[in-house]
């Protein structure tokens, strides 16, 4: 039996029995009952221990290290972490006759104290020491945590000393003059800036400090690099003062100044507290640190995918794969934490070979309320960082008022990060001194916390009074810190009145992005030479279909790298040789290639298998890896999200511009899961933030049978999202055309998110495959013309895309119709205005018209209408009639309306 498991009712009679067995063998009796027999014996005291008088002693010593266990189990739940309320009372308490003790046994000595570091201790000091550690400012969970070795840094670290950190007069010192920047900086936001929203961070002040001090420790233990995630609640306090945005800047934004912007690339902008920023600052022992901040909008944790694929991006191109270098910090609130469903979808990624990223520090700006909501109406859980528990990630909640214990539990957090590089969370007990924005009123849903919070001074002033107490400082010196930061945001804002347009602190085309520029209008369908050499395509070709001989692969495995082989001999690539050598031929260019999503290592159709498994065993066997430049080759199952996966393929595209980074979804109506980041980041980043991204997503599509949630990728809408260039969409309809799309990517000197609509039947359609000259010596084609016609000859031109090409082109082979033209429009958008000009010329006599599967409601169709609507051409319509789901669920029917589709095509 385990003595700190033992209940506080044990019988006498079997702990004396087994006192008698450990007197005659030590090794007969558990471990841990030979530790705690170790030091007394009954009657007498031995080797400095505490004399036992009788097995009801032992039972009372097992009562104290069941107290201990207590504390450290849920101490949590009994401490004054709350600044402006009454905590939840629970049940059983803390109380000594919960552990079987009394107030008769305060002044007993008990053996005990030895588990706690005191040696043998009277029951009051021990009971002192475990209160000290576990019930003040900071509670702290991590007994869950499956690995004794992390249980016991925690537990020696905090009961050493005590959750009572000592620092330097220095230190207390950089601690007051951060804390009267985050208190100062609100409150003269609030009266210059009178009713303008800037979601103060007031009432949770002690976060400024708690960051530059996690930087700072951060420092000192190797991180050279911080990447920061989060909303807007006292976003602008950490962009001034811990990120280092000049002050004048946010006053400009404050003043409704614009940002310079080229008038040739369009630039919309954002609200202040949505924006990024990037810095290098010089630590105190010296060390420089680059610090970024994430842009984020309104959708809270969305964020939190973007910072960690940062994090990781950089892991890979710049720290060579050590994550003790680089780490993510993200911000929650707490309604946010405990509701958004991405926040588990992220924390879920921390230990996947994928995604991880050496550990997260999370903070969580607990303001006891969302929005209007109450927490005990946001939440099931106990406390909003349950999350945490999902990856045993040690969880420290610490009473926002009491700022040095925010800062000692935030340095033992990032030392704890760089020990076991896995994640762990800060909950800053705090309040929002005024509703959600500085323009609401908090006390139409919240009277009752609100008159507390009307009452309590703010967090500067308690730390000012606890320094005057103590003698660390005088009066005289928080005045004159208040006053000459005071001063110092006046000439700022002064000289703020006198900008007249703000410039970027932070220019995007540097570090990393140097060489590239933002696309011009005119840039967008230039050609790019994409093309290969005919000897370099054909040793990739083979050297990365030929299989080890010594290893033994499955018999199918193998058929597909044969028919590979003998696809250089016929001259006849299919899709997964079309893509496989784009990216073969990127990579023997130097350039990185990752990929991720659900089954994209084999492909959800069996058509990549980018990755092979031995027959008999687990082991893989990766080819592209093994070409040139194979080391930069990445391929990652992702776990079932693709909300979280896609926001972090995001982030990992804004950090290295020379990476072909991919994200495939399983079937193309699975992004729909992922909509908030193609509308908040990849469609709208360049606009809002001037961020340049150049992610590539595949996305099946065709209307093949396979039902409603099978067919379509929803094409309209991503087209509804495209303006101004901000993207590009594409449903390529040859491998050749597909290697030059996914090679432009690369080979234009910037960058434009990439949604391609890719095929599901066409990867193993006979017609449907390229020759090497389509590799070697076209590059990407927009739009591809009917070779089969002449133009005089047509009555009608055809544009389509996709798939139904081939159906199309079945029955102008079969009824060898010479009028009607088959033209491809392989790039949806930005749309080939001039070829379609050029075409008009061509076909001067025939009509027009837009052929789709897709219902009419949907696919490219409403937008080619609009674009189209009241010019030269004069475009129709054949596709399925208006429907709200996008396929019918019956085989017959989907075969029906196809062909009346196809022959509404060819019907004049």
């Amino acid at each position: 039996m385990d003595r700190l498991t033992y209940l506080s009712n044990a019988d006498s009679g079997y702990v004396d029995s087994l006192y008698q067995a450990y007197k005659e063998d030590p090794s007969s009796v558990d471990v841990s009952w030979q530790k705690f027999f170790e030091g007394f014996d009954f009657g007498q005291a031995s080797g400095g221990g505490v004399a036992v008088e009788s097995p009801e002693q032992v039972i009372k010593e097992i009562n104290v290290l069941n107290m201990i266990n207590g504390y450290r189990d849920r101490g949590h739940l009994f401490t004054e972490t709350n600044p402006v309320r009454e905590r939840r009372k629970y049940f059983p308490g803390k109380e000594l006759d919960t552990f079987g003790l009394s107030e008769a046994d305060m002044d007993t000595v008990f053996n005990a104290g030895v588990e706690v570091g005191l040696g043998p201790a009277k029951l009051k000091d021990i009971r002192q020491l475990i209160e000290d550690t576990y019930c003040r400012s900071i509670g702290a969970e991590f007994r869950y945590i499956r690995n004794p070795e992390k249980i016991k840094f925690l537990q020696g670290k905090m009961e050493a000393e005590r959750n009572a950190p000592s620092f330097t007069i220095d230190t207390k010192k950089r601690i007051l003059k951060k804390l009267n920047e985050a208190v100062i900086f609100e409150s003269f936001l609030g009266t210059k800036f009178l009713g303008q929203k800037r979601f103060s961070l007031e009432g949770a002040e002690s976060l400024i400090p708690a960051l530059d001090s996690v930087i700072q420790k951060g420092s000192s233990l190797g991180i050279e690099e911080f990447v920061i995630g989060m909303a807007h609640r006292g976003r602008l306090n950490v962009l001034s003062n811990v990120m280092g945005k000049p002050y004048k800047t946010i006053f400009s934004e404050f003043e409704g100044k614009m940002y310079e912007a080229d008038p040739e690339v369009p630039f919309g902008g954002d609200v202040k507290y949505h924006l990024g920023f990037s810095s290098d600052i010089t630590s105190q022992d010296g060390k420089n640190i680059h610090l970024s901040l994430a842009p984020n909008p309104s959708h809270l944790e969305t964020v939190d995918g973007v910072a960690e694929g940062m994090v990781r991006s950089k892991i890979d191109m710049k720290y060579d794969g050590d994550a003790s270098k680089i780490a993510p910090i993200l911000i929650h609130g707490d309604a946010a934490v405990a509701a958004q469903g991405i926040v588990y979808e992220t924390i879920q990624m921390s230990k996947l070979d994928g995604y991880k990223t050496g550990g997260t520090i999370h903070i969580v700006i607990n303001n006891q309320v969302g929005f209007t909501t109450n927490y005990k109406d946001a939440r099931s859980s106990t406390y909003c960082t349950d999350i945490a528990k999902v990856t045993l990630s040690p969880v420290f909640h610490v009473n926002g008022d009491d700022v040095e214990a925010l800062v000692y539990a935030i340095n033992m957090a990032v030392e704890y990060r760089q020990k076991y590089k896995t994640d762990v969370f800060i909950d800053l007990l705090c309040y929002r001194r005024y509703g959600h924005n500085e323009a609401d009123e908090p006390k139409f849903t919240q009277p009752s916390l609100y008159k507390l919070i009307e009452k309590h001074p703010n967090t500067l002033a308690i730390y000012v009074d606890k320094l005057i107490k103590q003698g660390s400082i005088d009066a005289d010196y928080a005045k004159t810190e208040e006053k000459s930061f005071r001063g110092l945001l006046q000439e700022r804002l002064d000289e703020a009145k006198t900008v007249e347009q703000i410039s970027d602190e932070r220019p995007m085309f540097a570090g990393a992005w140097k060489g590239l520029r933002p696309a011009k209008s005119t840039d967008i369908n230039t050609a790019v030479d994409t093309k290969v050499s005919d000897k370099v395509f054909l040793e990739l070709a083979k050297n990365m279909n030929t299989l080890p001989a010594d290893k033994k692969f499955f018999r199918k495995i193998t058929k597909v790298f044969e028919d590979r082989l003998k696809m250089i001999d016929s001259d006849k690539y299919d899709w997964a040789m079309g893509e496989l050598m784009a990216y073969a031929t990127l990579l023997n260019e130097d350039y990185r290639v990752r990929i991720s999503g659900q089954d994209v290592q084999r492909g959800t159709f069996s058509h990549r298998h980018a990755v092979a498994t031995l027959e008999d065993s687990d082991e893989t066997y990766t080819p592209l890896a093994k070409l040139k430049g194979g080391e930069k080759f990445n391929i990652y199952n992702s776990l079932l999200s693709e909300y979280a996966v896609l926001a972090f393929e995001y982030g990992y595209a804004s950090v290295n511009p020379n990476s072909l980074t991919i994200w495939e979804a399983q079937f193309g109506d699975f992004a729909n899961g992922a909509q908030i980041v193609f509308d908040q980041y990849i469609s709208s980043g360049e606009t809002k933030w001037k961020r340049s991204n150049g992610l590539v997503m595949l996305l099946p599509h065709g209307m093949e049978g396979q039902g409603p949630e099978h067919s379509s990728c929803r094409i309209e809408r991503y087209l509804e999202l495209s303006a101004n260039n901000n993207m590009i969409i594409a449903n390529c309809t040859t491998p050749g055309n597909y290697f030059h799309l996914l090679r432009r990517q690369l080979h234009r000197d910037f960058r434009k998110p990439l949604i391609v609509a890719t095929p599901k039947s066409l990867l193993r359609h006979p017609k449907a495959v390229s020759s090497l000259t389509d590799f070697t010596n076209k590059n990407f084609q927009e739009i591809i013309d009917d070779e089969n016609v002449t133009a005089k000859s047509v009555k009608r031109v055809v544009l389509c895309s996709g798939k139904i090409y081939y159906e199309l082109l079945e029955k102008q082979e079969a009824e060898n119709r010479k009028d009607v033209a088959l033209v491809r429009v392989e790039q949806l958008f930005p749309v080939a205005y001039d070829q379609i000009e050029a075409l008009q010329k061509k076909y001067a006599k025939a009509e027009f018209v837009w052929v789709q599967e897709e219902n009419e409601n949907m696919g490219a169709w409403p937008y080619y209408c609009r674009k189209f609507r009241g010019s030269s051409l004069d475009l129709q319509v054949i596709a399925r009639p208006e429907s709200g789901s996008p396929a019918t669920g019956y085989m017959k029917q989907h075969v029906a309306q196809q062909t009346e589709i196809i022959n509404k095509a060819f019907s004049l």
